[in-house]
């Protein structure tokens, strides 16, 4: 359950999603703004800052769980590594958007003890995880592509790992010295895997898409690609498709089912650090 220190810590720098007003603890279940208008903290830790539907559904349980499974065998280490690396000194406020299980922000705070992180997500079994994943994160539930429930100029950095891009609220709510970092995977990323099973392939023209969702509010500050050979078990190579886009529409057990162990793969992303513009 998410602790009364970590919330406080955290709301200072949220705000109500109707009228944009601070946010206080109500009572032991909710909190408010001077308007009126109240959001529940659900009984596994997160907050709910949104209003209507959001334009996704966001990742299943078994998504999820997937996801957790799959950074628990430290396949994505050498991501997260360079994820801290490239974000750099920092104190405040790490936002991390569609944050998934918290697993990359948790990291990043070790890194950083004078930070404090924010996991957005509209997946809620995720944000059940991201709730706990860290004593100094605070998870919220929002729509990446709506108006975000953060303070003007409030983070230090922003995270986007394999997530939505939200140019413009990105900037609005990075601080004018702040880092965005946007994670994407390269066309040769589980190419391998890709083209055995048919699975869903990585857009070629994926970096000139992320260039024009961030223009013109960032300029590109640096960029690095990180590659890594996994020798994968059939249940890792499942856990990497079930916790994919490929996941919605296949059965990963029984793609893997023929595969040869161990299997070598792949993976490839680009990891690029983003200033103001």
């Amino acid at each position: 359950m998410l602790s009364s220190g970590v919330l406080t810590d955290v709301l200072r720098y949220l705000r109500c999603p109707v009228c944009a007003g601070t946010l206080t603890v109500t009572n032991a279940g909710a909190v408010g703004c001077p308007r009126g208008h109240s959001f529940d903290i659900a009984r596994h830790g997160y907050l709910h800052l949104s209003v209507g539907r959001p334009s996704h559904p966001g990742d299943s349980a078994q998504m999820v769980a997937d996801r957790q499974a799959w950074l628990d065998t430290g396949g994505y280490d050498f991501l997260t590594e360079a994820l801290i690396a490239t974000v750099g000194p920092a104190h405040g406020l790490i936002v991390d958007v569609g944050a998934g299980t918290g697993h990359h922000l948790a990291a990043v705070l070790d890194a950083l003890p004078d930070t404090v992180g924010l996991a957005v997500d509209v997946s809620k079994p995720a944000l059940r995880r991201a709730a706990r994943a860290h004593p100094r994160i605070g998870a919220v539930f929002a729509d990446t592509w709506r108006r975000l429930p953060v303070a003007d100029g409030s983070a230090a950095a922003i995270l986007d790992v394999f997530a939505p891009r939200n140019g413009a609220e990105f900037r609005r709510v990075l601080r004018p010295d702040g880092v965005l970092v946007v994670v994407t995977p390269t066309a040769a990323h589980l190419a391998e895997l890709v083209a055995r099973l048919r699975l869903v392939r990585v857009d070629p023209d994926k970096t000139d898409r992320v260039a024009a969702t961030l223009t013109p509010w960032f300029r590109l500050e640096s960029e690095r690609v990180h590659t890594r050979l996994l020798h994968l078990t059939r249940r890792q190579a499942g856990l990497l498709i079930g916790m994919g886009p490929s996941a919605r529409h296949l059965d990963p057990a029984a793609l893997v089912a023929d595969l040869p162990e161990p299997f070598p793969v792949t993976a490839a992303v680009r990891v690029a650090r983003y200033r103001p513009a």
